[in-house]
């Protein structure tokens, strides 16, 4: 699994003109599921997400989780993470799960986050061409693969 995890003040995602979720401060997750993720990748993601120190303490350090600051979290299905450029001008999506094998691992993983982090986690609707607004806080943007752990 890949993510983008973006420190935001506030988020918002439209299909068809229609705002179907929204979040205050927070994280922004673009989530992108590879053909071979499984549970273990899920469970891994989801303990670094919650326990990610990003955000500012009142002494002005970075060293508060999302979870310490009470924040919201929304995720949003992202398949273009596992663009390949290696070849040519046209990215190759080789590596991105298929929608009937991306969607259940996503469903799980946005289950798994909501049970461990004690709050519902706000999603835009997965395959849909989708409008995600945000005001990036910081900017704090941080990249994560599950299959290379730095």
């Amino acid at each position: 699994m890949r993510v983008v995890i973006q420190r935001v003040s506030e988020a918002s995602i439209v299909v068809n003109e229609e705002i179907v979720g929204a979040i205050n401060k927070g994280l922004l997750v673009l989530l992108g599921v590879e053909i071979n993720d499984s549970q273990q990748d899920i469970e891994w993601l989801v303990k670094k997400i919650i326990q990610l120190r990003i955000f500012p303490s009142n002494a002005g350090n970075i060293d508060k989780s999302v979870q310490d600051i009470d924040g919201e979290i929304a995720v949003i299905s992202q398949f273009t993470l596992y663009a390949s450029t290696k070849k040519g001008n046209r990215p190759s999506f080789m590596n991105s799960a298929k929608p009937e094998i991306a969607k259940p691992i996503y469903e799980n993983f946005v289950a798994q986050l909501s049970d461990k982090f004690g709050k519902k986690i706000t999603t835009g609707i997965f395959g849909a061409d989708m409008k995600v607004s945000l005001i990036n806080d910081g900017p704090v943007t941080i990249c994560m693969d599950t299959k290379n752990k730095e």
